[in-house]
């Protein structure tokens, strides 16, 4: 497999990214196996196929959801008002579990309502640097060929992708975690969970003022 960055000639930096555009991005955990198979089955089959590489049936996805791995790997999601899971990203930690992963796999879905804003070029941002954090230096990302947005988010990022048939793989060399970087993380953790915090709070309102509308008298009445 030959691999190539088009646009960016030896030496030079990668090319410059679109305009920047701020998300909350909140860490996954156990708790939130039901939103990310809600969000998951949510993908059309075009959109399976192009995420996981296959035809994933909802066993399938199921299946991937319960075997995810909270303590090895790291997910990443953004939420709408309605705390529904829009985008998510997975970083799966490559290598042996007894020893320290050298590198690490990005894969990343997002609902046709959320695309079109840079919602997974910013997941990507933020898994390579909880990447770095943790001391790896290649992030990987293996996408079907016909995958352009992933494939095009890569290449802006400065990987080298490479071509064999219908698969393409994407390699992209991390620099070394500094104090910025781990900064950069600290704040952005803080924000996504204060961002869904909020969300939870405004959420369990806005329950709330209908539960009391619906006691009012008459209500059934206005209702009808």
């Amino acid at each position: 497999m030959s691999f190539h960055n088009p646009g960016t000639e030896p030496g030079q930096p990668p090319a410059a990214p679109g305009p920047f555009r701020w998300f909350p991005i909140r860490s996954l955990g156990p708790r939130q196996r039901s939103r990310i198979e809600a969000h998951l089955l949510a993908l059309g089959a075009d959109d399976r196929h192009l995420r996981f590489g296959y035809a994933a049936s909802d066993a399938h996805i199921g299946r991937y959801v319960e075997q995810l791995d909270f303590e090895r790997d790291e997910l990443f999601g953004v939420f709408n008002r309605r705390l529904e899971l829009i985008a998510m990203a997975h970083l799966a930690f490559l290598g042996r579990p007894d020893e320290p992963p050298a590198a690490a796999e990005f894969g990343v879905s997002v609902l046709p309502r959320g695309r079109g804003r840079g919602i997974g070029a910013r997941l990507f941002e933020r898994a390579c640097l909880h990447a770095r954090n943790r001391g790896i230096d290649t992030l990987i990302v293996h996408a079907l060929s016909e995958n352009v947005p992933m494939l095009k988010i890569a290449r802006r990022a400065g990987a080298r992708v490479g071509r064999d048939g219908p698969d393409s793989t994407a390699v992209l060399q991390l620099p070394p975690e500094d104090l910025g970087s781990h900064w950069t993380q600290v704040l952005a953790t803080q924000a996504g969970a204060l961002d869904y915090g909020l969300k939870r709070q405004a959420l369990q309102l806005d329950r709330l003022v209908r539960t009391v509308r619906g006691w009012m008298p008459g209500a059934s009445r206005e209702q009808g």
